[in-house]
């Protein structure tokens, strides 16, 4: 029987000429990343251990994204520790304020992994670096403590799922559309411990930032990673960006796979998903006119350029309605400056946004737009969970730029023109 790419890719890493859904293999690791949040935790395993080394100073990555600029004094204590670790152990790759971008969206723009990659991060939404071909998934800090050390990990090999995508783009959709639509088909279990492996011809039809959001997810449908096949567009991305040859691994005609599940791209609409839920799904048409508080653009599943200019053009020459606050984050520092010089962020603050600095913030009702009890915020972050953007009494509309740009501008769940 033939492997899927994940399967091709664990097996590389593990030194085995094949591996089979439900094998214990021990993989090389070419990443090791954490965050302000994980990492503290990921050493204080690490030296408890005993270990005094790390395996690799240039294969670790970390980013103080998420509770940066500090928000309180915890959050700062935190960010000291990974500093000093980082120092300690003359690690390269520590990205602080100034230079930081919300993780997801920084290692694939610094060039730190790419296609052929095995990659694991305490933080769930690493499996955003399947995007480029790559196999990625989260841990806990006690496994990326042991990867820190060891450069290894433990997995057991994914079943897959194939998503065959057909079909062209109406206007105003995007990938948010696509993977809420999906989540919303399978629910939030549907692809639990399994690999999504996104294939057919309409994959031509995404951007790279698309399928970064898309990829990125896949842990919102249960899986063990999201995966897109290398093609023109993953290699023109990593031109310039990656220092060494990818590697690049296709599935084979026989891979087998527990289900396919088809999606036609001409037939989606502008998609949210209301709360509690990712899978709570619905068209945007379906409950427009729903009043809302707040807005956030940003975060690691659409803080990217593409991100920023769809949301631009919605808002350009428009305001922000009266009663809602409207939150742009760009993902990383050279997305701001690119939306300085194309003159975005100019077009934000003129309709009534207020602009951050890259931080992961409100996504998880760290800062910069937490919500009090009754209020409602759309949004194109990736979870609505109780409580998931501040009191347990609020609730998060998950949406696509263009849904939440238009909403910002309405005052409510508006489908984007």
């Amino acid at each position: 029987m033939g492997m899927t790419m994940t399967q091709k890719i664990l097996a590389a890493h593990a030194g085995l000429p094949e591996v089979k859904a439900g094998d214990l293999i021990e993989a090389k690791l070419d990443v090791v990343l954490g965050n302000d949040v994980t990492t503290p935790v990921a050493i204080e395993v690490f030296e408890k251990a005993g270990f005094n080394k790390v395996y690799d100073k240039e294969s670790i990555v970390i980013a103080l994204d998420h509770y940066t600029p500090c928000k309180d004094i915890k959050s700062a204590e935190l960010c000291v520790t990974a500093r000093e670790f980082a120092k300690k152990q003359g690690i390269k790759h520590l990205y602080d304020v100034g230079e930081v971008g919300i993780e997801h969206a920084l290692l694939p723009e610094k060039g730190l992994v790419g296609p052929g990659d095995c990659i694991i991060g305490a933080d769930s939404h690493t499996c955003t670096y399947g995007a480029l071909g790559a196999f990625s998934t989260g841990v806990g800090s006690t496994d990326m403590a042991a990867g820190m050390a060891s450069g290894l990990n433990w997995f057991k090999v994914p079943p897959a799922i194939k998503v065959n995508l057909t079909g062209k783009f109406r206007p105003n959709v995007s990938g948010k559309d696509v993977i809420l639509h999906l989540i919303g088909m399978i629910g939030v279990d549907g692809a639990l411990y399994k690999s999504l492996e996104f294939t057919g011809e309409g994959v031509a039809e995404l951007s790279m930032d698309d399928r970064f959001t898309i990829a990125n997810m896949a842990i919102e449908a249960g899986g063990k990673n999201g995966i897109f096949p290398v093609d023109e567009k993953t290699l023109e991305y990593i031109k310039g960006r990656l220092n060494r040859e990818p590697k690049i691994y296709e599935a084979d005609p026989d891979a087998e796979y527990e289900s396919v599940v088809e999606i036609n791209l001409s037939e989606l609409k502008p998609t949210v998903a209301m709360p509690h839920l990712p899978s709570n799904t619905k068209t945007a048409d379906e409950v427009a006119g729903l009043p809302i508080q707040q807005v956030v653009i940003g975060s690691c599943t659409n803080g990217r350029m593409q991100d920023m200019r769809i949301a631009a053009d919605i808002l350009r020459g428009n305001k922000v309605a009266d009663g809602v606050r409207c939150i742009v984050i760009p993902a990383t520092q050279q997305i701001y400056l690119d939306c300085l010089e194309e003159g975005i962020i100019k077009d934000f603050i003129e309709s009534g946004c207020a602009v951050s600095a890259p931080t992961c913030g409100p996504c998880l009702g760290g800062h910069m737009g937490v919500m009090a009890d009754g209020e409602r915020a759309v949004s194109t972050t990736n979870r609505n969970f109780i409580g998931r953007m501040g009191h347990t009494g609020s609730e998060v509309i998950l949406a696509s730029p263009a849904v939440a740009a238009a909403s910002a501008i309405a005052g409510c769940i508006a489908v984007p023109k």
